[in-house]
């Protein structure tokens, strides 16, 4: 269980981090910039230490590619693993930045609470995706749940005193939509490779997300002081140990125990610390959706 609540600890960090930086109106694009360098550097560091990469010469990507990608039969070999762990890890690392930026903008423009949350229900577009490729079909409470997470979607992002779609937040939809598509390309990795290659993929996520964050960076010229550096630093680290203290909690918990654990107390949490420590006063319908979503979340994960 320590696992589990070093994991929860490390996902609410990120946001309030953010919360930190956008109130002091820190550079957002440097501070993602040095929290993805620090994420590639120890992610490198654990792929080093952890030494059972197998780079054996055995197995061809292309050959492999029909029988395990479109007709579903086994996983990538180690050589073709490593491939694939490259290639989706410079896919997804341009999800990651994006969904990182949204993060931060949604922090600055609503709350930290509904940004936290809507980050959490971005699980619906890898379960969306696995639907229609892999027809992985919800159970009847799954169901239950995603109706319930639209239907919070919905209570945020209209305005019922004047009955239109007036009020429509598009950086919580930006980031519901670019968090999922980082979640669904874990989900791809995971689908096709040997676990071992985890930490190559994740320093592939890293890396490319730093460049693109970077090239952002130099681009809009804007002054880089101390402070944005040690931001981006201080949510590298949670940034990168939420998912790896999540792993660990998977392998001693159920799974259908962590992630509704994890999704519902990381918006407990995010949400407890934007009202008590940054005064964030939530509108009623702001707080019916977030208590939907975590339960939303919990029927989700529900297996």
């Amino acid at each position: 269980m320590i696992y589990l609540l070093l994991a929860i600890i490390c996902s609410s960090s990120i946001a309030i981090i953010f919360k930190f930086s956008e109130t002091n109106n820190l550079n957002r694009y440097a501070v993602t910039t040095m929290n993805y360098f620090t994420a590639f550097t120890v992610s490198l560091v654990l792929a080093l230490v952890e030494g059972n990469i197998k780079m054996g010469l055995e197995g061809n990507f292309l050959d492999e590619f029909q029988d395990v990608i479109i007709e579903g039969n086994n996983l990538f070999s180690p050589m073709a693993s490593l491939i694939w762990a490259i290639v989706v890890g410079i896919i997804a690392g341009a999800f990651f930045f994006l969904s990182f930026v949204y993060y931060q903008i949604s922090v600055r423009e609503n709350n930290v609470g509904l940004a936290g949350t809507f980050g959490k229900l971005g699980i619906l577009v890898p379960m969306s995706f696995s639907i229609i490729i892999w027809k992985e079909f919800p159970t009847s409470i799954q169901w239950i749940g995603i109706i319930l997470s639209l239907i919070s979607i919905i209570i945020v992002n209209v305005s019922f005193e004047k009955q239109n779609l007036k009020d429509i937040h598009m950086n919580l939809i930006l980031l519901f939509f670019f968090g999922g598509l980082a979640e669904f390309s874990n989900k791809i990795f995971q689908k096709y490779a040997i676990s071992e290659y985890k930490s190559v993929f994740l320093f592939f996520v890293f890396f490319i997300a730093f460049i693109i964050s970077l090239m952002t960076t130099i681009k809009r010229k804007k002054i880089i002081k101390k402070i944005d550096l040690l931001t981006g630093i201080l949510v590298g680290i949670p940034n990168l140990f939420s998912s790896f203290f999540l792993i660990m909690a998977l392998n001693y918990i159920e799974t259908s125990i962590v992630f509704p654990i994890y999704s519902a107390g990381s918006i407990v949490i995010i949400t407890l610390v934007g009202t008590l420590f940054f005064k964030e006063k939530l509108k009623k319908k702001e707080i019916i959706a977030i208590f939907m979503t975590i339960i939303a979340l919990i029927l989700i994960n529900i297996n």
